[in-house]
């Protein structure tokens, strides 16, 4: 940690550039406009006899925040803070619309994946990634948006060569020489004493702990401690229950909890996760602050695909303002296929005409707009967030709906794993979904 360095460096600024400039109150760039700053806003992490806190310019800081860079307006309305990004593309801009949004940004830098085919016992490899990321840091390190630098997301996933640590500090103790403004991190996929161990001895150059972790949230906090562990750390990935989590069909189809449930978990793991671990957390970015293909097309963002705010915007704000939003998302009770549940591993008969019923409450919208769709079970599944290509609707099933929550369907032709969607949204644009997976066998 380089605490009383950053303090000295912090104690100068005030001295030669004064409170307003560290305060950052110039006024940010219009719309359109480029940025016109080249004085960073200093940014450190406080020691007070073990509880830690961040401060930028010179105030403390939590972190509110989500990752992903869409929807920036809306989450500063709903309270956020900061977003993280995964690499340095399109990076000027992103900054320049944090700082006219009031956000920072903790700015990834993108690394080579062992899994990808990286290898890092090639020194030439190795070298010349450095060179890459050295430009990275200059071109961006005065930036008054930004927070801190985030080297590589979840190098450790699958990996077998630890030497990837050695090239992690040779970044980070780049980037600490360089600007002794911003925080520098690295973000794992989850933790364990081993990789714990391995991080504290081979990356000394970091400021805080990172860490992408989703159904053990809760008990993240005492895991560390337990670990032996009791410095800071920022939970940068984080909400619904992950898809290699949860319980399966009997086709081994993961079952995705609806957007009520999500939003739930939202709430329950914030609480339990991070802000009953302040003095060691230093906050958080939840995932997804948009939409992706992963699994399915709905499992981690928190916008469906149409742009549409979910339960989980709603909760989050609530997070982090403790107020909850005037307009509210619809809520969903239970989705079910043929009178049967996610959990009862359903099987139809090609083309068969099924049911299918949604409950839901919308407080604010008596008459929301229902919308139905069969997708094939994705076969495009990948690891650590990869890019996945959505599975295509199933067309010509001669769908009925009421309106009201029921419809009825042929079953798909063509033998195989389905799941069935449904997405409730009112008039205030918000929606819920859920989606119920079901097998086809042959007629």
């Amino acid at each position: 940690m380089q605490q009383l360095h950053r303090s000295f460096i912090f104690i100068v600024l005030l001295l030669c550039l004064g409170c307003s400039n560290l305060n950052n109150n110039t006024p940010p760039p219009q719309d359109g406009q480029p940025s016109s700053f080249s004085t960073p806003v200093p940014v450190e992490v406080r020691n007070d006899n073990g509880h830690y806190q961040i401060y930028r310019g010179g105030k403390p800081f939590f972190i509110k925040g989500a990752g992903g860079s869409s929807h920036l307006l809306a989450l500063a309305d709903a309270g956020g803070n900061a977003f993280r990004t995964w690499s340095t593309y399109n990076a000027k801009q992103l900054l320049d619309e944090a700082h006219r949004n009031g956000l920072v940004v903790m700015l990834g830098i993108s690394l080579g994946h062992e899994r990808h085919g990286f290898d890092y016992s090639d020194k030439q490899a190795v070298q010349k990634q450095f060179e890459r990321v050295q430009d990275e840091v200059l071109e961006y390190k005065d930036h008054p948006a930004l927070l801190a630098w985030a080297i590589g997301n979840e190098v450790d996933l699958f990996y077998t060569n630890p030497d990837v640590w050695y090239a992690v500090e040779q970044i980070a103790s780049f980037i600490q020489q360089v600007d002794e403004y911003h925080l520098v991190t690295t973000v794992t996929a989850g933790i364990d004493k081993e990789k714990l161990n391995l991080i504290q001895k081979r990356v000394p150059s970091l400021d805080f702990l990172s860490i992408n972790i989703y159904g053990g949230l809760s008990s993240l906090p005492q895991d560390l401690l337990d670990m032996g562990y009791a410095g800071p750390f920022v939970i940068t990935e984080w909400g619904p229950t992950g898809h290699w989590q949860v319980r399966k069909t009997n086709w081994e189809a993961p079952i995705e909890q609806t957007s009520s449930e999500k939003a739930a978990s939202y709430q329950q793991r914030y609480e339990q996760g991070i802000v009953n671990a302040k003095g060691k957390a230093l906050g958080s970015f939840a995932f997804l602050w948009g939409q992706k293909q992963e699994t399915t097309p709905t499992w981690y963002g928190v916008f469906t695909e149409s742009g549409n705010p979910t339960e989980a915007v709603d909760t989050l704000t609530y997070n982090w303002t403790g107020k909850w939003p005037d307009e509210r998302a619809p809520s969903i009770e239970r989705i079910t296929l043929e009178r049967k549940s996610r959990f009862d591993n359903i099987k139809v008969q090609a083309e068969q005409r099924i049911s299918a019923e949604v409950i839901f409450t919308s407080s604010q919208d008596n008459s929301p707009a229902i919308q139905w769709e069969v997708l094939p079970e994705s076969t495009d599944i990948k690891a650590g967030g990869d890019p996945e290509s959505r599975p295509q609707p199933v067309k010509g099933l001669n769908v009925t709906s009421n309106g009201k929550g029921k419809v009825t369907l042929d079953a798909p032709a063509t033998p195989g794993a389905y799941r069935l969607f449904v997405y409730v949204t009112n008039a205030n644009g918000k929606a819920a979904y859920a989606n119920i997976p079901f097998w086809v066998n042959g007629a």
